[in-house]
């Protein structure tokens, strides 16, 4: 029995560092991708390191004490050390030397991050239950759970909080450190990515059923490729063209009761889900859980909170029939 514990005892921390090991990590902190991850990251590293030594010197004084000072029937009472002004001075200065060490850089550090910069795209991500509202005030356009950036600029990101809604936190770990967005209230991030790509992220705040299905993604483009970008996202959604089944889908988003709760521009104003308007021209959907395509589309309108677990958009007991149509409207709109 007792060889068997010592084995699982050897195995066991063995094991959790190799579970802790991927080869693709695409939200991996200690991997940054912009100038503000990377401050975080050189802050990281020497406190790290700060840290580790302590850590080390410590479990080494604590075993070397267990063993060398250990109980035995012929030892002496130990030498009494209370009073003893050095050692008193020596361990209250030493632990005071090393916070002092850590609190310079990490200071400096949120100072740098705090500075609001200058000519930055403006951005107001809004967190619900369970998806991410991303407007752009200054382009008059909005989206959801996809944030597109220009590379080599900074966006000044406000985070705000539905004050019906509970607390969430925004994080994409390879741009920039996680930030609470709590109801009724109202704080600020920024964040700049090096090279084009999709970073992923995701709400870091327990926030309900569908926590860990509130994904995000920061989309970063070339400045030109984000100016078309922008330019497609300002135009109105084209009509189905009459007698197809993506207009007798269009009629279904009024008659169901879809234009309530969602925009698309030129057709609904709905301010509760997702604006629609492009819908197509992103890559994921439902608080990005889902990969944007016409079987996942079906499986959402067939039952939306039985594949996302808290999900506010109800069922609405649509026929197999009334989904494609629905389907076949909603792959219009790009």
């Amino acid at each position: 029995m007792k060889k068997r514990w010592r084995v699982t005892a050897r195995v066991a921390p063995l094991l959790l560092l190799l579970a802790s090991c991927a080869k693709n990590a695409p939200q991996d902190t200690l991997k940054p991708k912009g100038p503000v991850a990377r401050q975080i990251d050189h802050l990281i590293n020497p406190v790290f390191i700060v840290a580790a030594v302590v850590f080390v010197l410590v479990q080494f004084l604590a075993v070397y004490s267990v063993i060398k000072f250990r109980h035995r029937d012929d030892a002496p009472e130990p030498v009494q050390v209370h009073g003893n002004t050095r050692l008193e001075i020596a361990w209250a200065a030493i632990p005071a030397l090393i916070l002092f060490t850590i609190a310079i850089p990490t200071i400096k550090t949120i100072f740098d991050l705090s500075r609001q910069p200058k000519n930055a795209v403006n951005v107001t991500v809004i967190g619900h239950q369970f998806w991410w509202e991303m407007r752009y005030d200054d382009y008059g356009i909005s989206t959801a759970n996809e944030l597109h950036i220009p590379t080599g600029k900074y966006v000044d990101i406000t985070l705000k909080g539905d004050p019906t809604d509970v607390i969430h936190s925004f994080w994409i770990p390879p741009l920039a450190g996680k930030q609470d967005i709590i109801p009724g209230r109202t704080s600020h991030m920024h964040f700049e990515a090096d090279e084009p790509g999709i970073y992923l992220g995701q709400c870091t705040e327990y926030c309900g059923l569908s926590h860990a299905n509130m994904r995000a993604r920061a989309v970063a483009h070339t400045p030109e490729e984000f100016d078309v970008w922008v330019k497609n996202q300002q135009q109105a959604a084209k009509a189905a063209a009459a007698g197809t089944p993506a207009a007798e889908g269009e009629a279904l988003f009024t008659a169901k009761g879809c234009a309530g709760c969602h925009t698309i521009q030129g057709v609904s104003q709905g301010m509760v889900g997702p604006n629609l308007t492009h819908l197509m021209s992103r890559s994921v959907f439902a608080g990005a859980m889902f990969d944007l395509n016409a079987g996942n589309l079906s499986r959402w309108l067939h039952d939306p909170p039985g594949v996302k677990p808290g999900s506010k958009m109800p069922n609405l007991g649509l026929s197999q029939d009334e989904i494609a149509k629905l389907v076949a409207y909603l792959q219009t709109l790009n």
